[in-house]
């Protein structure tokens, strides 16, 4: 007889804190609800960020956002493209810690940001059929390995600027919660 239903619950759990801790032991820097849909990929640190990752002025902005957008309050993970010693990280480790949280909406904040994940992505990027979908370009949806990826290009720098911030909010309302698959 197949295990019952607390216990799959128990080995999922023990599966995520394996993979995720294996990243953290790595240098991953990672915040929020690992079991969110909706991921923000960091690329730039700012002072904010001493307390935690995204637990600036733009993270609580973005997290404001999404729960204007009806996202819970706790539905976001984030992931910063700078390791614990504040090193790059590799296209590849970026790509399997995306892969760990399993986000079905990863939104990527800034430049430097879209230029890791343009890299870790690159053949699934590459293979779509509209030129701006696959450059990532700022303010376009795109489905790459099963996600909704947008990157808004510059959500920190805007907030200084009210018609930058409209300009992110208009990108950011493309991206309303997803119905549960069940």
């Amino acid at each position: 007889m197949g295990a019952s239903r607390e216990e799959r619950r128990r080995r999922y759990l023990a599966k995520a804190q394996a993979e995720l801790g294996d990243l953290a032991r790595r240098g991953v820097v990672m915040a929020g609800n690992a079991f969110s849909q909706v991921l923000l990929v960091k690329g730039e640190p700012d002072d904010g960020d001493a307390d935690g990752l995204l637990q600036g002025g733009d993270g609580g902005a973005l997290r404001a956002a999404l729960q204007a957008l009806g996202y819970a309050p706790e539905d976001w993970a984030g992931l910063a493209t700078w390791d614990a010693h504040g090193d790059p990280l590799a296209a590849s480790l970026l790509r399997e810690s995306v892969c760990a949280l399993d986000p079905s909406t990863m939104i990527v904040c800034d430049e430097p940001a879209a230029r890791l994940v343009r890299e870790a992505y690159a053949e699934d990027l590459a293979s779509l059929e509209r030129f701006d979908e696959a450059m990532l370009a700022d303010g376009v949806v795109a489905q790459v390995a099963g996600m909704r990826v947008l990157s808004l290009g510059g959500f920190a720098a805007s907030l200084g600027d009210a018609r930058e911030k409209q300009v992110m909010w208009r990108r950011l309302k493309q991206l309303p919660p997803l119905g549960e698959p069940y």
